[in-house]
Parts: structure tokens; sequence; C-alpha cells
């Protein structure tokens, strides 16, 4: 059994740089995850006409309409199967522009080889990912179909309601560091949502996730 990112990746995923294979190839098989900590020299948002569908984002951690610059960020990955025997993949990232701390939350599993990333506290919103490696050796990821989920309603959920998003991770040799750009955008708003950064990654033993990670409700449909 490989990496969830691998197995949707097929060979492309050896042509990512070395250090990015070594942070996606986090499982349970391999049985470690990654802990991330850096700072965000940059996090923006769109103007104040976006700033509705940013805050309706916060409330399940979703999107975030704070902005500033140089803040100290984490970012937590762990492995761990869920209710329904999936093999499920963290994606908290947490800072704190002001005295409460902002979360944006993700976990993601492999379907029909493909990665679907479920968003926010209660796996509301399932969307489709593709991932490939760049000639650099950087990893370039891309939100594609979107999906809500409610009880027992669910519906594809039109993109003119909400953000598509553009997220580069690559690997500094020069400051041993990776870094990371994401790029959120409504097609007719415009830009909604973006940070740039850099992290060091702890990879720590885990075939299990903490609590406070998991999302207070898991949704079987993807």
């Amino acid at each position: 059994m490989t990496s969830i990112f691998r197995e949707a990746m097929g060979e492309d995923f050896d042509r990512l740089h070395p250090m990015l294979q070594r942070r996606f190839g986090m499982g349970l098989a391999a049985g470690y995850g990654c802990v991330g900590t850096g700072v965000m020299t940059s996090i923006r948002r769109g103007p104040w006409w976006t700033l509705p569908f940013l805050h309706l984002g916060r409330v399940r951690n979703i999107l975030i309409p704070d902005v500033g610059t140089d803040v100290p960020f984490t970012i937590r990955n762990f492995p761990y199967r869920d209710p329904y025997g999936r093999e499920t993949i963290t994606f908290a990232r947490e800072y704190a522009v002001r005295a409460r701390p902002s979360r944006f939350d993700a976990t993601m599993v492999l379907d029909a080889g493909r990665v679907v990333d479920y968003l926010g506290t209660h796996q509301h919103l399932a969307v489709d990912l593709r991932m490939r490696a760049e000639p650099d050796g950087s990893l370039l990821l891309t939100t594609h179909a979107q999906r809500f989920y409610e009880g027992p309603v669910g519906f594809t959920f039109p993109l003119l309601l909400s953000g598509t998003a553009v997220l580069r991770e690559s690997w500094d040799d020069a400051l041993q560091a990776f870094r990371v750009d994401l790029t959120v955008r409504n097609r007719v708003f415009g830009f909604l949502f973006g940070y740039q950064g850099t992290f060091t990654c702890e990879y720590v033993p885990a075939t299990d996730a903490p609590a406070e990670l998991k999302p207070r409700r898991h949704e079987r449909r993807t």
C-alpha cells in the first residue's frame, strides 16, 4: 500500500523533489505524519465585496478573512482511518493574526484514483483535486468539481458561488525549507484569498490523528 498521493499521481510522483516525495509519502503504510512550522510572509484577501464569502467560510474553517504579514503558522498532517474504512490525511493550518487563532481545515481521501478534499469541520464540501509535478520538482495542486453534502441533501456546488484554488508547494535548497503559495479565486468576484509562506517539517510516527484535527462529522459520499 502506498500513500494516497503517490497512488493518485502515479509515476508523476517520482518527478517531485525528494523532499516533497518524503512529505507527501506520509500515510498509514509509511507510519508517519508531518508537523510543519513556519511563517506566512503574506496573507491576503480580496476587496470588501469578497468578505461575505470569507466570513461564511470561517464558520466551518474553510476560508478566512484575516490579512497579515510575517504571521507564524503550523500545518499538521496526520494519517488515520475514518469510520468508513478510508485512509484519510488531515491538513489543519492554524495561525493567529489577532488574539483568536484561525483554522483552515481539510481532510483528504483517495477515491477512484483521485484525491478528494473534504473542506471544513463537517466535511460539507467535497472537492476533486488534480496534482502534478512541475519541471522544477514542485507540486501543483488545483481544485475542480465541488459537491455539497448536508444530511440527506447532496448536490454539485456551483463554482459561481465558491472559489477555485491553485496551490504550489516547493523545496528551497538554499533556505532548506518548503515554500507554499495558495490563491483562491471566484469566477465573478475574482481574487478571494491567498497566502505565501515557508515552513520546515518534523516527521512523527503516526497511524492515527489527534481528535482535535478530525472533522466533527465524516461524510460517506465523495
